[in-house]
């Protein structure tokens, strides 16, 4: 037997996956670390966090499996995107990583604007220059740390920077470049003109390498700290989003993928750089070699359920939504609780109930928040359909494809079929999949995805409920537009 291992690196914890030739999953486990806010806005973590966490869990999932070492032939990774990771000459980190929650750049973000202009830069990074990617974070360091900046010599990317303290090489794959507002999306390479704009110097970035790109072994200390032979094969890994489309087989054109965590995601595949959304949705390449995606985000998604039932809700299952009719008897959510990202770039703007009157229970602002979650990622597959894509299958991970109600809700709004996976392990099992393809085992991530990927079950759209959705959709893409005004005007509140 052999075997692979997908290390998916998330906000809050890394989880890793060891997965056999057939696909199936034979151990998992994961570490937690913590999150530092030391002011509003901040979010940052211990970039050395993520190295020992990643270690300790693949100990544990060696031991758990209780295989030979040996049998492990290749590991690679799925990592938070657009977090900072600057380093000395020495390489080791000058500050705490600042991630892509964080929201302290948007002066930075203006001044990328006025130095390369902002239909230039839509034409090279093929997206706008919001306060999570990552240059505004190296300008904001620069800005208000120059002693720290001073000190360093180049970034990384979380992901990359674990990777790097396991094999002591520095790469940056294209997936995850793709969200720095350096890279020319288009051609594959950093961009001179964007460096230059901003006077950081070519060296200043990493060196690029495909996905599944090998990227050397791991060093001894290493290999003894994680239970793994030396000769372990470590390949580049993508961005969450890519390993999330490859792990759910979006891998060709017509295929769509929904992902509802804590934030939620729209994406779906793009066969060449040719189609140009104009900063409306992001534009990013994929993990599949010189394969591209377009992706809309909703900032706060599974979290607005996550905050109603820790708010107002504790403890309840609400199975009673089976009797709830579409619309929630008139009842809107908005799930701008921390701002919105597509197809509004706004950090004021927050969430609303539209529509409450004394017969809504409970149940109803249960129901409510769930379509307008599903509505929010409802704008990025209609601005897909106005593009003249055809999106009629969507593939459906993270919590919302655990819910069998809101996987129908997800079939009647976005009136398409929604596929549940049998095996969702989403961004850890497209990174153990790019080990697969790396180690030689298939000869495309296509051939992987034929037995790595299996679908469960398809929830078609019910045109009864479909003509209800339309119709209340409309109503909810005028919310933010009425809202927005009385948004400004309660920030000096909060």
């Amino acid at each position: 037997m052999s075997y692979v291992i997908g290390v998916d690196l998330g906000t809050s914890a890394v989880k890793v996956l060891l997965l056999d030739r057939s696909g199936a999953v034979a151990a998992e486990a994961s570490r937690d670390y913590p999150l530092y806010h030391e002011h509003s806005g901040w979010s940052e973590q211990r970039p050395d966090d993520w190295v020992t966490g990643t270690l300790e869990a693949i100990r544990e999932l060696v031991a758990e499996a209780g295989i030979p070492a040996g049998e492990i032939e290749g590991l690679s990774f799925s990592g938070q995107m657009h977090g900072l990771v600057l380093l000395d000459a020495e390489g080791k980190p000058v500050r705490n990583a600042i991630l892509w929650n964080d929201t302290r750049t948007t002066a930075e973000c203006r001044e990328i604007e006025a130095l390369v202009g902002k239909e230039r830069l839509l034409t090279i990074t093929r997206n706008p220059a919001l306060e999570g990617f990552t240059l505004p974070k190296i300008l904001w360091v620069r800005k208000h740390e120059p002693d720290v900046f001073e000190r360093a010599v180049s970034f990384l990317l979380p992901k990359d920077y674990v990777r790097y303290r396991l094999t002591g090489a520095q790469h940056m794959d294209y997936s995850d470049a793709a969200g720095t507002l350096l890279l020319d999306v288009a051609n594959k390479r950093w961009s001179g003109e964007m460096l230059e704009a901003v006077s950081l110097p070519a060296s200043f970035a990493p060196p690029l390498v495909e996905s599944h790109a090998l990227t050397g072994t791991l060093l001894p200390e290493q290999a003894a700290a994680a239970g793994l032979s030396e000769g372990t094969k470590l390949f580049a890994g993508g961005a969450d989003n890519a390993c999330g489309a490859i792990g759910s087989g979006i891998l060709r054109e017509g295929l769509t993928m929904c992902s509802i965590g804590t934030s939620g995601v729209i994406l779906s595949y793009e066969k060449d750089s040719g189609n140009d959304f104009r900063g409306k949705v992001h534009f990013f390449n994929h993990g599949k070699e010189n394969a591209f995606y377009a992706m809309g985000v909703t900032l706060a998604a599974g979290y607005s359920l996550s905050w109603f039932k820790n708010a107002f809700a504790k403890g309840e299952s609400f199975d009673e939504l089976l009797d709830v009719k579409p619309g929630a008897k008139g009842l809107l959510f908005t799930p701008y609780l921390v701002g919105e990202r597509t197809p509004h770039a706004d950090s004021v703007i927050r969430g609303s109930f539209v529509g409450i009157d004394g017969s809504h229970e409970r149940v109803h602002f249960a129901r409510a928040v769930m379509e307008g979650i599903t509505f929010s990622l409802n704008e990025s597959v209609a601005m897909f359909r106005e593009a003249g894509k055809t999106v009629d299958t969507i593939i459906s991970i993270g919590g919302g494809a655990s819910n069998p109600v809101w996987l129908q809700m997800q079939a009647d709004i976005f009136n398409a079929d929604v596929v549940a996976l049998e095996n969702e392990q989403g961004p850890g099992l497209g990174a153990a999949m790019l080990a697969a393809y790396g180690c030689g085992w298939f000869d495309s991530l296509e051939a992987c995805a034929e037995r790595f990927v299996k679908r469960a079950s398809v929830y078609k759209p019910e045109p009864e409920a479909v003509r209800a959705y339309e119709g209340l959709f409309r109503v909810y893409r005028d919310v933010y537009a009425s809202t927005r005004a009385l948004n400004e005007g309660l920030q000096a509140y909060r």
